[in-house]
């Protein structure tokens, strides 16, 4: 269950939200799970109780703060707090999917930055350093007070679409927005293809109105990445853009597949041809389709808990990214 090096243990715990993705990572890394009760009192409350030493090692806490997402915010936060009053030497923070990563800034008048907020709270619950996948907005690193190893999913997309033979046809890698721009080019230049940018508007959150897309898309495959997907409205509408401009097929991917609400019905009936995501979230039964993809960045998450644990380079794993 453990890996010992430079006179420390790794030891690996997961919280409840997406025990498939913490199974794999374990397996990726030689270990088991770190033996910990994770359960719920009768009114609700989280009981933790780590059932193994962690004094003096090196611990990784791995929650997705995904859906529900304050109960598993809190339980990481319990998780934290419980590793902190075991003396353990480190304890890093891994969260595949941060949660209100999308409240990172003020838009209107008296609104919260929750971004920063939960940040702080991982801070003060004791977390010493925090690992994630692809924020919604790269500035939410300098919200913690803390290192931050940022992950990108990028390469496994793309590596996954260079093996489907995507480079024997004609592609254009789309942005769905402006703020996206910088993940559509890092995977432009690995796929060697140019990039197209949908400007958009958001009168209200989870809805959206296409109004130009610059670049040229027409008898091309568009390849449209996003971090997230959640409704599905803003990635359909998205396609529907892309068709008119004359793009002779669409495909979408992201990091994060949320899917709340009808997104996956929404998904499966619309021109969008593939949805490729990862695992950072868990996708239960009712919510996969033909049409969906879905890859495991289990080996990444993996490689770099190692690499903190021996105190080497994390950004080299994407010297080539980015």
């Amino acid at each position: 269950m453990n890996s010992k090096t430079n006179g420390n243990e790794l030891l690996f715990f997961a919280g409840t939200s997406n025990p498939d993705l913490s199974n794999r990572i374990a397996e990726h890394l030689g270990i088991e799970v770190g033996k910990m009760i994770c359960t719920r009192f009768a009114d609700g409350e989280v009981r933790v109780q780590v059932q193994e030493s962690a004094r003096g090692n090196d611990v990784f806490v791995m929650q997705s703060t995904c859906a529900p997402v304050n109960d598993n915010i809190m339980e990481l936060l319990i998780m934290l707090d419980a590793f902190r009053r075991a003396s353990a030497r480190r304890i890093t923070a891994v969260l595949p999917y941060y949660g209100y990563a999308r409240q990172d800034k003020k838009i209107k008048p008296r609104e919260p930055i929750s971004a920063r907020l939960v940040a702080d709270l991982i801070t003060e619950a004791g977390a010493h350093r925090v690992m994630t996948l692809d924020l919604h907005a790269e500035q939410i690193q300098g919200f913690f007070d803390l290192p931050v190893d940022h992950l990108y999913a990028g390469p496994i997309i793309g590596q996954y679409l260079i093996d489907s033979g995507i480079l024997a046809q004609d592609i254009v890698v789309v942005s769905p927005d402006v703020a996206g721009v910088t993940r559509a080019r890092a995977l432009a230049e690995m796929l060697g293809a140019p990039i197209a940018i949908i400007a958009k508007r958001r009168p209200e959150p989870n809805k959206v109105e296409v109004m130009e897309i610059i670049g040229d898309v027409s008898n091309k495959v568009a390849i449209m990445i996003d971090d997230i997907i959640d409704t599905g409205g803003s990635v359909v509408q998205g396609a529907e853009a892309l068709q008119r401009r004359g793009a002779t097929r669409v495909i979408v991917a992201c990091t994060h597949a949320v899917f709340s609400g009808n997104a996956t019905e929404k998904l499966r009936d619309s021109c969008v041809e593939k949805v490729i995501t990862t695992d950072t979230i868990p996708m239960p039964p009712g919510k996969r389709f033909d049409k969906l993809v879905t890859l495991s960045v289990a080996p990444l998450v993996a490689n770099a808990i190692q690499r903190i644990h021996i105190d080497e380079s994390v950004s080299a794993l994407f010297n080539n990214y980015r």
